[in-house]
């Protein structure tokens, strides 16, 4: 059966339609390219979450209690997007993406990789 489903590309969509929301995950040894990726889906007319990366030069340091408070704001950002872009340049994803990961799955959240290695 033909029609729009819930799973439509940000082309596939009207003007009415509320844009695409992707979360971007991956590694914060990657926060470079976490951001170019945010940037080119935002210039596409895609709504971005993305991850707090941390520390960064001049921060205090960040309590492990604060680490996880921002790990569980992460899974609601992905609760809230219609998919999930993995940034994981030689195909590297460290214990929080497959977390993350996993929890997209498990919420039926498309999940796609920049390096599908």
């Amino acid at each position: 059966m033909d029609g729009p489903g819930p799973a439509r590309h940000a082309e596939d969509r009207t003007v009415s339609d509320r844009p695409e929301i992707v979360c971007v995950c991956g590694s914060t040894r990657f926060a470079e390219e976490m951001d170019a990726a945010g940037r080119e889906l935002a210039l596409a007319g895609i709504i971005v979450l993305a991850p707090v990366v941390l520390p960064r030069a001049g921060d205090r340091p960040v309590s492990e209690e604060r680490k996880r408070a921002l790990g569980a704001l992460h899974l609601r950002k992905i609760d809230l997007a219609d998919r999930v872009l993995v940034v994981n340049p030689g195909g590297y994803v460290g214990a929080s993406t497959r977390r993350e990961i996993a929890h997209a799955r498990a919420t039926g959240k498309p999940v796609t990789f920049t390096d599908p290695a």
